[in-house]
């Protein structure tokens, strides 16, 4: 493992990279394959830090700390990681069609205006949320018997976000370069670093739900090294300098006017989900625990759509930017082809396996039978929620980001909360708790392809530059 880990260190840090664009020239399944692959790893990768934490809590401390790891807490790290990576997503927009339209001066700025970014976000998040965790989960009713460890767990998760934040931004500017090799290379090694600490402070020194909180802070801290040492290695205008790390006031504004809907968005999905935690432990602790579980379970199908959703919006903006408008409509039609058999072949998998996965994280038999209950109901609907990742990834890739942020808003978070609040009271059972999923992924999507097939989106005005 530390061979591993050397080598891929040593790659990362002594090999110079000179991006190349693949995006805009041959086929256009191939391009968004190649390019998705590495994103779709890395995500894995991103998301193994929270599930090691939370199995080996589970292993070795008990289902309470399971509970406290992936219950609240997580929700509340994914609102505040999903709300930065939505308002950073307006850069990579931006920097994409900089670069497909071989704009090399604002394209420095904007890498710069990027990075500074990140590290006033990161700053300014850590001190709000570890002065606010506590109010987080006494907001959420989280059961007495996991309140302080909860507690613990989220409010050392935020002291970290500073480095999370800038290795982030730093991935996504990669990626709007075309090179989506690198942030998986570095995630290799920061997972592997948190396993390494995950073990020796939970199940070696004992430091329960703190240990593995620590062990992700620190893994993230390798992460933040590592993509400040890649952004070095690009060359000509793409390189990164400290000393040129600014705010450009125009590419500052065009940023948070592109990606604030995206993190409002992305904070939407997060509070309606909170709505949906805080009904989930009216039951008890083991269903809490159970529904933690599903989450890790499930996960690995959202990173895959997710990173998907990512690779279109990088692949759109690169080609509205150079004017191959042709292939930004092909690619949504091939990756709505690619994702929904990918959708269906998780289905199948999770349905089968689901139970021997779930011994991952506990055997306590009451935990794997709530859990069974949730994974049957909700992966046959798995394939209703690919146009929402694919549709809003090809039209925010070209700048329009508030009118899905609106779809969206209505489609998921509405809907979901007016289901939660009148059929839940009607029918009080975790199914008819979870079925607010399904019912607004059908929504939500049904919106989108009206929206799509209008094709208003393609004339956004907000666009950095249109050939």
């Amino acid at each position: 493992m530390q061979k591993v880990r050397s080598l891929v260190i040593v790659v990362i840090v002594n090999k110079r990279v000179e991006v190349t664009n693949t995006i805009t020239n041959g086929p256009v399944w191939k391009g968004l394959l190649l390019f998705f692959f590495p994103i779709m790893l890395g995500t894995f990768f991103q998301q193994l830090y929270n599930t090691v934490d939370a199995v080996v809590v589970g292993q070795f401390v008990g289902k309470e700390a399971l509970a406290a790891v992936g219950g609240g807490s997580a929700i509340y790290a994914n609102l505040l990681v999903g709300f930065f990576t939505g308002l950073s997503s307006g850069a990579t927009i931006i920097i994409a069609q900089f670069y497909g339209a071989r704009q090399e001066k604002e394209l420095s700025r904007a890498i710069h205006t990027a990075m500074a970014l990140s590290v006033w976000a990161g700053i300014l998040f850590s001190v709000a949320g570890a002065l606010l965790a506590r109010l987080a989960m006494e907001i959420i009713a989280t059961p007495a018997d996991i309140f302080e460890d909860s507690v613990v767990y989220l409010r050392i998760y935020f002291i970290g976000v500073l480095p999370m934040f800038i290795y982030n931004m730093g991935a996504g500017i990669l990626r709007a370069l075309g090179d989506s090799r690198s942030p998986f290379y570095i995630l290799v090694a920061g997972c592997g670093a948190n396993i390494v600490l995950d073990l020796v402070c939970v199940a070696e020194f004992h430091q329960g739900v703190a240990g593995a909180a620590w062990a992700t802070v620190f893994s993230q801290a390798v992460c933040m090294v590592l993509i400040f040492i890649r952004l070095r290695r690009l060359q000509g205008c793409c390189c990164f300098s400290f000393r040129q790390m600014r705010f450009t006031p125009h590419l500052l504004s065009k940023m948070v006017h592109m990606g604030l809907p995206n993190g409002i968005q992305s904070s939407l999905y997060t509070v309606s989900n909170l709505i949906i935690q805080s009904n989930v432990n009216a039951f008890s602790t083991d269903m809490v625990a159970a529904w933690a579980a599903y989450g890790r379970i499930d996960s690995i199908f959202w990173m895959t759509v997710s990173s998907f959703g990512i690779a279109v919006t990088t692949y759109a903006g690169q080609n509205y930017g150079a004017g191959n408008i042709d292939r930004v409509r092909r690619a949504t039609k091939e990756g709505l082809l690619m994702m929904s058999a990918v959708s269906v072949i998780y289905g199948v998998l999770f349905w089968f396996t689901g139970r021997y996965i779930f011994l991952l994280f506990t055997k306590d038999v009451d935990v794997i039978s709530d859990g069974m209950q949730m994974l049957h109901f909700l992966v046959p609907f798995f394939i209703t929620y690919i146009p929402i990742e694919v549709m809003s990834g090809t039209i925010h890739g070209t700048g329009e980001t508030f009118k899905p942020m609106i779809i969206t808003m209505l489609g998921i978070c509405v809907l979901r909360v007016i289901w939660l609040f009148i059929a839940v009271p009607l029918c009080r059972n975790i199914i008819t708790v979870v079925a607010c999923y399904p019912v607004t992924w059908i929504a939500t999507s049904a919106a989108f392809f009206i929206y799509y097939r209008r094709g208003t989106w393609l004339r956004n005005k907000h666009a950095v530059t249109v050939k």
